[in-house]
């Protein structure tokens, strides 16, 4: 193997170790679809309500990354779907799920609704609700 091969294969394979854990970080975009597969499953899914232009969102947002950057578990083991408000606000699943308002974050797993937050920012209830997402995947 000569040294241009080596490097090219070299730096995409660190490239393919390193993408996986930092795409998990992400959370991913809603589609009913993606929900109910996720739930059927198993998984346990945390959804977050928001929208690009409300603070009370972002603030939720940082809370919620900062606590994935200390916690590696919640990133492998919770499932995070974000539901842009402008675009389903007035869906079927908000609808069902009754949610009042956007900054709204949700635990479920299987066809429970296992804790709910609307429109706080602290640390330590957003941590809670983080935490029964993972004893709940954990189980």
């Amino acid at each position: 193997m000569n040294r241009r091969d080596f490097i090219a294969l070299t730096s995409t394979t660190a490239v393919t170790l390193v993408l996986p854990l930092g795409a998990r970080a992400a959370a991913l975009p809603y589609t009913p679809d993606l929900l109910s597969q996720r739930l059927a499953a198993g998984e346990t899914v945390f959804l977050d309500f928001k929208a690009s232009w409300c603070s009370t969102c972002a603030a939720q947002g940082r809370v919620i990354a900062a606590l994935k950057e200390e916690n590696p578990a919640y990133v492998e083991r919770i499932t995070f779907i974000d539901v842009d408000w402008d675009e389903y606000g007035r869906s079927a699943i908000v609808q069902e799920m009754k949610i009042p308002r956007r900054s709204t974050l949700v635990v479920l797993r299987g066809d429970q609704e296992l804790g709910r937050i609307v429109a706080q920012t602290g640390r330590a209830e957003i941590k809670a609700l983080m935490d029964t997402a993972l004893e709940a995947a954990s189980a």
